[in-house]
C-alpha cells in the first residue's frame, strides 16, 4: 500500500510569499499601487504595422536589469517579461535562492498566445528579401514553442525543475496559479513560480482581429479612457502587454523559513462555457464563482472584493455582470471593481496582474476603483460597484479575481489575508 504524504492527505493549504511585475502603468507592485489609488492609467497611442495609431498598454520596465544582452538578443519580449517579473517575485519574497534547491523550484506561466509575433515579424522581414527563407533567423523555432516564457525563466535562472506555459486565453493568469497549487500539493515541487504574462502589443493580427470583430475600443479625445468597462459609450479592447509573477509555497514550508506571507488561496474553479467561440455564458460564469467559493466553504457574503474581467466590450461587461448580480447581488459587504480600465486587456497576464492591483487592500483596506465611468450603463449597474474613486472600508479579508476567455473558458480564484 502506498502511504501518501502528509500534505498531499491534509491538502497543505497554498501561500504567497513573493510578487513581482510589470504594467502599463507600474513596474513594482507600489508604483502599480499608487497609481490605481491615483486614478492614473497607462494607456498610450502606438504605431501598429499595417494599422497606423493603435491605444495599446506598453510597459516602460529595463529587461537589461535581470538579462545579458545575448539573452535579449535571442529571447522574446515575453520571455523578457517573465524574466523581470520571476527575479522581482524572488527578491519579493526574501527566499535565499542561490543556496535553493532548484529541481525542486516548478515554473508554470499563462499565456494567451504565444509565436504569433515571432511570425509575424519574420514574414516581414524576409518580405524585403523577396521572401528568401535565407534571411530567416534560426532563432525562431525556439521563440515560438509554446514553453517558451516559461523556458526563459529557467535558463537565465538556472532552476531545473519542471516548466511550462499554460494556454488558457485570458484566464491563463489565474490558471497558472491554480496549476501551480496542484502540483504543490501533489509534491512535485517545492516552491513555484506562477502568474501570467503577454507580448500581444507585438502582434498586428491581434489588434486586425479585435478590430474586425469591432471589439477594439476607441476614444475621441482621451486615449487614457478609451477601455473604459461600464460605461454607456465604451466600445472595445485596448490590447496591453505585461505579466505578473508570484511565489507559490506550503504554508509550512514558508513558516518555517520565517517568509512574510502576502495572502493564501482558497478556492478556484475552471469550467467552460461549451457555447460559444467569443460571447461569454453569464450561466457558466455564475457556476464557476459558485464553485469557487464551494472550494473555499464560503458563502457570497464572505467576500469583500470581487474584481470583474470586464474588458470594455457592450456585450462582455453586461454578461458578466448578469453573473456577478446573481452570485453576489444580495450581499451588503461585498465590493465589485475592475482594473482594466487603468491598464487596458493584458491577455495572458490579465488575471494575476488584476489580483497583484488588489492584494495591498488587504493592508491598507482600501478598494481600487473602476475608473472613466462617465455614464453607467444600466445593464451593468450592480450592488456596491467601486467608480471613479477609491473607497475606504473597514476591512478587506477575501478577494474573488474573475477571468475569462475566448472558446468560453471561465476561471475564478479566492484568495484569503492570512491568518495563522
Amino acid at each position: 500500500m502506498v502511504t501518501l504524504p502528509a500534505y498531499f492527505m491534509h491538502q497543505s493549504r497554498i501561500v504567497i510569499t513573493g510578487l513581482g511585475l510589470t504594467s502599463p502603468n507600474g513596474n513594482s507592485l507600489e508604483e502599480y499601487r499608487k497609481n490605481l489609488l491615483d486614478g492614473v492609467a497607462g494607456i498610450q497611442m502606438i504605431d501598429m504595422r499595417y494599422m497606423g495609431k493603435v491605444p495599446a498598454g506598453v510597459c516602460s520596465f529595463d529587461p537589461k536589469k535581470h538579462q545579458t544582452r545575448k539573452e535579449l538578443r535571442v529571447g522574446t519580449r515575453a520571455g523578457s517579461i517573465a524574466i523581470y517579473a520571476a527575479r522581482e517575485a524572488i527578491e519579493n519574497s526574501g527566499l535565499d535562492f542561490e543556496n535553493y534547491d532548484k529541481s525542486r523550484i516548478g515554473v508554470y506561466v499563462g499565456t494567451t498566445e504565444h509565436g504569433n509575433v515571432e511570425t509575424e515579424n519574420e514574414v516581414y522581414n524576409i518580405s524585403k528579401f523577396d521572401y528568401d527563407t535565407r534571411f530567416w533567423t534560426h532563432h525562431h523555432n525556439p521563440r515560438t514553442v509554446a514553453n517558451n516564457p516559461a523556458g526563459e525563466i529557467t535558463i537565465n535562472m538556472g532552476i531545473t525543475g519542471p516548466h511550462y506555459t499554460i494556454g488558457a486565453a485570458c484566464a491563463a493568469g489565474n490558471a497558472g496559479l491554480v496549476q501551480a497549487l496542484q502540483m504543490l500539493r501533489l509534491g512535485e515541487v517545492d516552491l513555484a513560480l506562477a502568474g501570467g504574462v503577454s507580448e500581444s502589443i507585438q502582434s498586428f493580427g491581434i489588434f486586425a482581429g479585435f478590430k474586425s470583430q469591432g471589439a477594439l475600443g476607441t476614444h475621441e479625445s482621451d486615449v487614457n479612457k478609451t477601455s473604459r468597462p461600464f460605461d454607456k459609450t465604451r466600445n472595445g479592447i485596448v490590447v496591453s502587454e505585461g505579466g505578473a509573477i508570484y511565489v507559490l509555497e506550503r504554508l509550512e514550508d514558508a513558516q518555517a523559513r520565517g517568509a512574510n506571507i502576502i495572502a493564501e488561496i482558497v478556492g478556484y474553479c475552471i469550467n467552460s462555457d461549451a457555447s460559444d467561440y467569443v460571447l461569454p455564458n453569464p450561466e457558466r460564469q455564475a457556476e464557476c464563482m459558485k464553485k469557487a467559493l464551494k472550494v473555499a466553504k464560503m458563502k457570497p457574503e464572505d467576500v469583500d472584493i470581487v474584481n470583474t474581467h470586464a474588458t470594455s466590450t457592450p456585450m462582455g461587461d453586461i454578461q458578466e455582470c448578469k453573473a456577478i448580480k446573481e452570485i453576489f447581488g444580495h450581499s451588503p459587504t461585498t465590493y465589485v471593481n475592475n482594473t482594466k480600465s487603468f491598464i487596458g486587456h493584458a491577455m495572458g497576464a490579465a488575471g494575476a496582474l488584476e489580483l497583484a492591483g488588489n492584494l495591498p487592500s488587504f493592508e491598507d483596506n482600501i478598494i481600487h476603483p473602476t475608473i472613466n465611468v462617465e455614464e453607467l450603463d444600466e445593464e451593468c449597474a450592480m450592488p456596491n460597484l467601486v467608480i471613479n474613486e477609491p473607497l475606504k472600508v473597514d476591512a478587506v479579508k477575501v478577494i474573488l479575481n474573475n477571468s475569462f476567455g475566448m472558446l468560453g473558458i471561465n476561471s475564478a480564484l479566492i484568495v484569503k489575508k492570512f491568518e495563522d
